[in-house]
């Protein structure tokens, strides 16, 4: 897929609230929102999944900007949350903050429930009160679950998820789509595949690919290695999200209950895969790596572990013809970027 030239939105003024804005995601579309003229309020937990420290680097990038107000707080727990909400009385909703990672959904099952259902049900209900012109929040791959068929297309069921993390994120899809119907919230999730890139999540596999390769240690490869991802890289993503700002959707009186489909709705609610929709394999990540260290992995191979999936693979069709954009980062430029940084970072 060819991408056109590079389309700005005019953001000048605009006012935008970020939730998980001292997040790996949430912080780079922070940046991209402040250097467009928009207005930003950034709210986040600063909750310890990872290090604080980490998020607290990335926020020290967006406070000296005057355009830009941070809130802590914990959306499950909104007085913190409403009072900005009704304060800042923003334009566009960007909803990232969310409990994270698949494997910790087997330990803490509660706080996905904590952070990715009460959390956006208190979203839902800020949008309900003060009407928005538009909510984004962020889905996830994982809600494709044992789904077989590649690539994964928003057309397809997304009804069997592998892991907590996989279901609550298709819960907040009909969570949001029952509230686009009965509010008129124009509402777009996004499913994102494995994001990647600097200031990213020290959860991630090239995240502790990489520490572990400098400091001599081996790197885990579940299956075997045997796994392919679509991995995403960060600019990649934010473009695509800053192209969707304008697209609030639109009520679809012309949808057929007959042919159902997640991507789309009688209401002003739609879906859409954020991917590179090039599958990669697990050792050419690790090739990248290696060859932007310098250094050899050590490999440990291991089984299958509960609530992985062997392949992702996003069909951005829908993206593609709704703004004229698909993610086309090789995993080779990404990773060399993402460890110039954490080189850097890190004075590794």
């Amino acid at each position: 897929m060819s991408n056109p030239t590079p389309f700005h939105p005019d953001l000048a003024g605009r006012r935008v609230l970020v939730t998980g804005a001292a997040g790996f995601i949430g912080y780079h579309l922070a940046q991209a929102l402040l250097a467009r003229g928009a207005t930003v309020a950034g709210f986040d937990s600063l909750n310890d999944y990872y290090a604080a420290s980490l998020k607290q680097a990335r926020l020290a990038q967006l406070t000296p900007h005057q355009n830009f107000t941070f809130t802590q707080g914990r959306l499950e727990q909104p007085c913190a949350w409403n009072d900005l909400f009704a304060a800042f009385q923003p334009e566009i909703v960007i909803h990232l903050a969310a409990q994270a990672g698949v494997r910790y959904s087997l330990e803490n099952p509660a706080a996905y429930v904590d952070a990715n259902i009460s959390g956006f049900l208190a979203v839902l209900e800020a949008c309900r009160r003060h009407p928005v012109a538009h909510l984004i929040y962020a889905s996830s791959s994982s809600v494709y679950g044992l789904n077989e068929k590649t690539p994964f297309s928003e057309h397809d069921g997304a009804d069997h998820p592998v892991s907590l993390y996989g279901a609550t994120k298709r819960a907040n899809e009909l969570m949001a789509h029952s509230y686009a119907h009965l509010f008129a919230i124009p509402a777009t999730g996004l499913r994102f595949f494995t994001v990647y890139g600097p200031w990213g999540r020290p959860d991630m596999a090239y995240y502790l690919f990489t520490k572990a390769i400098l400091a001599g240690e081996p790197i885990k490869l579940f299956n075997h290695g045997h796994m392919r991802r679509d991995f995403t890289y960060i600019d990649d993503v934010i473009t695509a999200m800053l192209r969707l700002i304008p697209h609030a959707p639109q009520p679809n009186p012309d949808y057929d209950f007959t042919h159902p489909t997640p991507a789309a709705a009688r209401a002003p609610h739609r879906v859409y895969n954020i991917g590179n929709h090039t599958p990669v394999a697990l050792e050419r990540m690790i090739a990248a790596i290696e060859t932007a260290l310098g250094r050899a992995a050590v490999r440990e191979l291991l089984p299958m572990q509960p609530g992985d999936v062997v392949a992702t693979c996003a069909d951005v069709d829908d993206l593609m013809q709704a703004v004229g954009f698909s993610p086309s980062t090789s995993i080779e430029d990404g990773i060399d970027r993402f460890v110039r940084w954490y080189r850097a970072y890190y004075g590794a």
